[in-house]
């Protein structure tokens, strides 16, 4: 006899589980403890076996049936809904273990591994801060208008940068999940015409001469610290990023052949760079080396010589000297020599690209270029440090003598 709510209801617990048949497999079960289990017997593959579908009354007769009926189905199609059940379980505990924010640590985790640049590091770990509302959701479960919705809260702090550099820091993590299998796409390719374009800022920097040689006077006549002065006096010669000079180590600099090599870990393309020093840099150098030397940073903190120069010292150096954060900054003294040298029309331009240490697009052809241009480098380097010896003097002969060459 199959069962209704009334007999349903009046079936009370025993000392041991019993069952009550409806019909096509369906059973209820009805414990000691009074609950009340529905369950679906049925044989795959010459198999008894059985699949829980609720409890009573939460699942009522007509949902139990309905989901017996179901279960009937997938096995017409040769699924067995109890091995499909557990697959689906597996998934969901699959997913909800490899959250956005799980498998972003995990790629940054990685790129520590490959060895990034701690600075590399750091900025990744602040960027999955920033996408902190999607970090406790799956991957597979995310779409693009839940990505662009945290994105989009960051524009709104009128953080328009830092919303570009969020989508593509996600990007390249959605692209991680998909490659090691656990996600489906990346859902912010369809986002990159959704953020405001920000407006591009450049490091501040003189390009005209005559600046160019007020700001090495003022630099020579500067009266704070000696080795920050050195630092001033040095940084507009060698053309480095300002984080690769005020972290350099008397280990990497050779006076006697007159070359600064730079370890790839501290290179912003990851590629080890030889700087070569001019005779004004040595001597300047030289100096430092009865400051600093012989061994640890070239130009280390004020107050322990355990940590190199802090990136702001040579920055309040220069707002010291008069010039504004619009008007001078360490990492503008490489856009004044790329214009100057670029401008002079002496120099191949791969030559001008190398000291500056820019990625070539084509990595053969880089790596050619590193080394075909060297000798071509060296020669550049001390007509440029020749070049502002001039300027800082104001000796126009020596000026024209240089650029005609």
């Amino acid at each position: 006899m199959s069962l209704t709510d009334v007999l349903i209801r009046s079936l009370r617990p025993e000392s041991r589980p019993y069952k009550r048949a409806d019909a096509g497999g369906l059973y209820l079960e009805v414990r000691p403890t009074g609950a009340k289990l529905w369950r679906f017997k049925y044989r795959y593959l010459g198999k008894d076996n059985r699949i829980a579908l609720g409890a009573y009354p939460e699942v009522r007769l007509a949902e139990a049936r309905q989901l017996r009926d179901e279960a009937k189905r997938k096995l017409r199609e040769g699924i067995d809904p109890l091995a499909e059940r557990k697959r689906k379980k597996l998934v969901a505990q699959f997913n909800a273990a490899n959250t956005f924010g799980d498998i972003a640590k995990e790629y940054i985790d990685k790129s520590v591994a490959e060895g990034r640049a701690d600075a590399t590091i750091v900025k990744a770990n602040w960027l999955l801060d920033q996408l902190k509302p999607i970090a406790a959701i799956p991957v597979v479960d995310l779409k693009p208008v839940d990505v662009l919705a945290a994105l989009k809260r960051i524009e709104a702090r009128g953080k328009y940068e830092t919303a570009r550099r969020a989508r593509s820091f996600a990007s390249r993590v959605f692209r991680y999940a998909v490659a090691t299998g656990r996600g489906e796409s990346d859902p912010t390719a369809v986002l990159r015409g959704a953020l405001i374009t920000p407006r591009v800022t450049h490091h501040a920097a003189l390009v005209e001469p005559d600046e160019v040689g007020a700001l090495l006077r003022s630099i020579d006549a500067y009266t704070g610290n000696a080795i920050t002065r050195l630092g001033c006096q040095i940084a507009p010669h060698v053309m480095a990023r300002p984080g690769e000079m005020r972290k350099a180590i008397w280990s990497e600099i050779d006076l006697e052949k007159a070359v600064w090599n730079v370890p790839a870990d501290r290179m912003k393309m990851r590629r080890p760079h030889a700087v070569p020093l001019s005779r004004q840099v040595l001597a300047y150098l030289k100096q430092l080396h009865a400051l600093t030397g012989p061994e640890g940073f070239v130009f280390p903190a004020f107050h322990t010589f355990r940590r190199p120069m802090s990136e702001n010292t040579l920055n309040q150096a220069f707002r010291r000297m008069g010039y504004a954060a619009g008007e001078v900054t360490a990492h503008g003294l490489r856009t004044t020599a790329s214009s100057l040298l670029n401008e002079s029309g002496k120099w191949h331009p791969d030559a001008i690209e190398r000291s500056l240490a820019h990625a070539d697009a084509n990595a053969i052809r880089g790596t050619y270029n590193r080394g075909r241009y060297w000798d071509e480098r060296v020669a550049m380097h001390q007509w440029w440090s020749d070049y502002l010896d001039a300027l800082r003097s104001g000796e126009k002969e020596t000026i024209t003598a240089l650029m005609a060459a």
